[in-house]
């Protein structure tokens, strides 16, 4: 994958866990604060847990920090996927996420 290639769908998928997390606050009681720097999002909830999203770009790879651990990611089959596992990132985001908010929240690509 080229450099702009991984910057373009890093890019879909930070926009897509901005807009989700928008819908999420609209439609139910999560209250996630979501802050975007460059190419790193953190999501806050009300108890102050956070969910740190960031972009590894020499490594063409996304990495996700919450309280069950640290994730890398890096796109394969039209997915990104665990390096290790190969968790889909949004099934870990929407379990963490799930965790974090004491409720049920999925998280899907746009």
């Amino acid at each position: 994958m080229t450099d702009l290639e991984y910057m373009d769908r890093a890019e879909a998928l930070l926009r897509a866990i901005e807009s989700r997390c928008d819908e999420l606050n609209d439609s139910t009681d999560a209250d996630i604060d979501n802050q975007r720097v460059g190419g790193m999002i953190t999501l806050v909830f009300p108890d102050r847990s956070q969910i740190v999203i960031n972009l590894q770009k020499p490594l063409h790879e996304v990495w996700l920090a919450a309280r069950s651990g640290g994730y890398h990611y890096t796109h394969a089959d039209g997915a990104w996927r665990d390096t290790k596992t190969g968790e889909d990132f949004f099934e870990r985001l929407s379990q963490s996420a799930t965790e974090h908010a004491g409720m049920p929240l999925t998280f899907r690509p746009a």
